[in-house]
């Protein structure tokens, strides 16, 4: 039997959590030693162990970011700090017959924003249905998290890249050598995420260090695509160099990122920000970085060669991407100008050839619907292809909305799928969302999604409602408040972009700002 205690006695020293009801939670663990001092910018290292009894009933610092972007909840903000390498565990309390299958959840905001205390990632709805393990983690965002400074690294101050993924995977070891002790089982554990952290499970994929530490993928609206490549990724930084030591006056750019306070490189970061979506539209500075040594190739080119990680996968966007995003024309490619910008930047000749795929462009509706399949269909589409030949791949599309949406114009926009996922519907939030009349349509599509990605969690397969994805029957399992399967659905744009993506596979790109699904 496999009992849940609020102790639990790690490697590391003893924490208590707080039992709710009929769930435990410890929140705030330390996976890493907090990345301060002559640890930043460098990888992540092992945690500091502790003497006594470590209280783990709240979370602990988001890592550093806007102050703004912290809110989790009205009149209250979330501390940041470099001090921010945590994880959080949700489990039942009732004792079980075997060992948990593990969901660990990386939380999206274009790799500058978000926290795991976001009350959207709690994860408690989801444990409470699925009799799982929760994991929520938290990693570095920003120019501390996704800045490439190699090029400024010295004997003694050495800088290393792609800091945020390293993160994930040191979280990711933290699970395989800890989960046991909660109830879990470290040789089933499925990776979830959205947005970024879609993104961040298909690089994980393509991650080598990542290997085995997981055994299925769910990546929700992950822009697979847009991961930089080095070139590009040192221009940003040279940037960035340039603005941190105009700011703090220190000529040296390897002391400046050294010694700068998170104030003067949270400025210079949103700066950065600023030249890049004006002088490369639809990019951002921080993202992963294809640095052909701990990220040797594209994630795209490593689900079209085979050599990203082979386990079971489910994959897919939303119905209306790009409607969340309608005020960043530049950011979303939702602009004629803009869009043109972008071909003439990559492929001119398929300018053409796309956009007559959307009906009334360059209709403003019709842009919208652009900018949110490039950013993250488009990808969504080659990776699914590319694994569906080498390990089991389901493909969705999340269509449903309710009426309030719809009446303000988002539709199933990016991120509304989380609310099926992590059981909104079913609390005060979901009830506002469902007052002109479709809450049983919202509990039923909560019930299907749930079940879908906890029947996959456990068994690496979904229900049998779901087929599975190839190349020659392009099944893809519709979302909506009455699901259905649909063969090769938006065919003709699937078939225009045919091509782009192998071109696009090569170039680099960032995921498009985006704000956190409460701001909206």
């Amino acid at each position: 039997m496999v009992s849940t205690s609020t102790r639990v006695t790690l490697s590391d020293g003893v924490v208590e959590g707080v039992r709710d009801g009929d769930i435990v939670r410890w929140r705030g663990i330390p996976f890493a030693a907090p990345p301060v001092g002559d640890l930043r910018l460098r990888a992540p290292q092992p945690a500091i162990g502790w003497e006594g009894v470590l209280k783990a009933d709240s979370f602990r610092n988001a890592a550093p970011q806007n102050p703004k972007y912290a809110l989790v909840e009205r009149g209250r903000k979330q501390p940041v700090s470099e001090d921010c390498l945590t994880v959080n565990v949700v489990a039942p309390a009732r004792t079980s017959n075997k060992p948990r299958a593990v969901m660990v959840f990386i939380h999206g905001g274009a790799y500058i924003l978000g926290s795991t205390a976001t009350p959207l990632y709690y994860g408690h709805d989801l444990v409470r249905r699925g009799d799982v393990i929760f994991v929520s983690m938290n990693y570095r965002l920003g120019p501390l998290g996704y800045g490439d400074f190699t090029r400024y690294s010295t004997p003694d101050r050495p800088f290393e890249t792609n800091l945020g993924l390293r993160d994930q995977v040191a979280a990711l070891q933290w699970v395989k050598d800890n989960i046991a002790d909660f109830g879990g089982d470290p040789d089933n554990v499925t990776i979830f995420g959205e947005s970024a952290g879609g993104n961040a499970v298909t690089t994980l994929m393509a991650t080598p260090a990542a290997g085995g530490l997981f055994h299925r993928a769910i990546a929700e609206s992950s822009a697979p695509m847009l991961t930089l490549h080095q070139h590009y990724a040192q221009r940003f930084a040279d940037k960035m160099g340039e603005l941190l030591t105009a700011d703090t006056g220190i000529s040296d750019v390897a002391e400046a990122l050294a010694s700068a306070s998170l104030a003067e490189i949270g400025r210079a970061g949103h700066r950065l920000a600023r030249w890049v979506t004006k002088d490369s539209p639809g990019l951002l500075p921080f993202g992963p970085v294809v640095d052909g040594d701990y990220l040797p190739v594209a994630p795209v080119e490593a689900f079209a060669d085979g050599s990203a990680h082979q386990v079971p996968m489910i994959i897919g966007t939303n119905k209306n991407e790009g409607t969340l995003f309608k005020r960043l024309p530049q950011g979303m490619l939702s602009t004629e100008e803009v869009i043109t910008e972008m071909f003439a930047n990559t492929e001119p000749d398929a300018q053409d050839r796309i956009t007559a795929a959307y009906n009334g462009y360059p209709s403003p509706r019709s842009m919208v619907q652009f900018g949110g399949d490039y950013i993250f269909w488009v990808g969504s589409v080659a990776v699914t292809q590319a694994h569906s030949e080498h390990a089991p791949t389901y493909a969705y599309r999340y269509d449903y909305s309710p009426k309030v949406m719809r009446w303000m114009g988002l539709g199933a926009t990016h991120a509304s799928e989380l609310l099926a996922v992590f059981g909104i519907y079913r609390g005060k939030a979901g009830r506002l969302l469902t007052q002109l009349g479709d809450r049983r349509d919202a509990l039923r599509v909560t019930g299907e999604v749930q079940d879908q990605w906890l029947a996959f969690a456990k068994t690496g397969e979904p229900l049998p409602s779901w087929p599975r994805y190839t190349p020659k029957v392009r099944a893809t399992r519709i979302f909506d408040k009455h699901s259905y399967v649909e063969v090769d659905p938006m065919r003709a744009r699937r078939e225009a972009w045919h091509g782009f993506g192998d071109y696009a596979s090569k170039v680099p790109g960032a995921e498009a700002a985006e704000e956190t699904l409460e701001n909206v």
